[in-house]
């Protein structure tokens, strides 16, 4: 089998992808015998991860794709794909890269940054002698010192994300509940007692103590976010194409600049609300 168009052994190195003209190879496993007997999912978790998940491990995994794959357009990754969709009606793959382009450490990274600080808490309660109590303090007390927010817990929305418990009920019941889990429950419970107030943890919270439980690396958990909101940004920008017209994006907004009489040529203009009033209507949206 040839590694592509170029036999050239000195050329891009790759242990995922080899083709010739009979067969696709995906990690070593025929594309075709993978089209008959495996879902999306599992492929998506044999090429990240390099081997087959389990059958537990493939029902969680399709799980936090589900988890992930919308919370409505008011998220930044949908609401930018709408926006770009709106004026821009003869690519819809532009509007669906723009939307996966806005997601980073704010939205959708917040996975992977809690699995960091797990794989830390672990280590410590490794190193203390396997006490999570005294690992989770640790790990709050460290943000906290430092003056960060803690990933993964609380929510703009959700007083309890519905999605925790459901996660965290399956991976239990395939045996796939384990210490990551544990040590992020303590996490909250310590957050909590040290501000006051529930800190329940979130659907990324609950993604990143699944994902440790399951051996992964912390990169894992933004990738499994990308691949179920893409579903969602997909959705949002057919829907946007076919029920809203071009352009519908208009909103008042309050200018802050510099005033009429700092204006480079001298002359006197309108600004402020008149600005607002010309930028709300449809023929000056540009």
């Amino acid at each position: 089998m040839t590694s592509g168009p170029s036999t050239n052994p000195h050329r891009w190195p790759t242990a995922i992808t080899a083709f010739d003209e009979d067969q696709i190879l995906i990690r070593g496993r025929n594309v075709v015998d993978l089209m008959g007997t495996r879902d999306f999912g599992a492929v998506a978790f044999l090429l990240l991860t390099g081997r087959q998940p389990t059958p537990g491990e493939s029902a969680v995994w399709n799980a936090i794709m589900i988890a992930s794959s919308d919370h409505g357009p008011t998220s930044p990754s949908t609401f930018a794909a709408r926006v770009i969709a709106s004026g821009n009606r003869r690519a819809p793959e532009a509007a669906v890269g723009g939307g996966i382009l806005a997601i980073g450490d704010a939205h959708g990274g917040a996975g992977e940054e809690a699995m960091v600080f797990l794989q830390e808490g672990l280590s410590l309660a490794r190193r203390s002698g396997g006490s999570l109590r005294k690992a989770a303090e640790e790990v709050v007390w460290n943000h906290k010192s430092a003056g960060r927010r803690m990933a993964g817990l609380g929510h703009r929305f959700h007083v309890v994300d519905p999605r925790t418990d459901r996660l965290w009920s399956l991976s239990q019941s395939f045996g796939l509940s384990g210490d990551g889990i544990a040590l992020m429950r303590e996490i909250a419970t310590v957050l909590s007692e040290a501000v006051g107030r529930p800190m329940p943890v979130n659907v990324d919270g609950a993604i990143a103590a699944t994902l440790t439980d399951m051996g992964l690396a912390p990169p894992i958990a933004r990738m499994v976010f990308i691949l179920g909101r893409t579903a969602g940004i997909s959705a949002h920008v057919l829907e946007e194409l076919a029920r809203e017209k071009p352009m519908r994006f208009r909103f008042g907004f309050r200018y802050d600049g510099p005033s009429a009489e700092q204006n480079f040529s001298g002359k006197r203009q309108e600004t402020g609300v008149a600005a607002i009033v010309v930028h709300d209507k449809k023929d000056a949206m540009s």
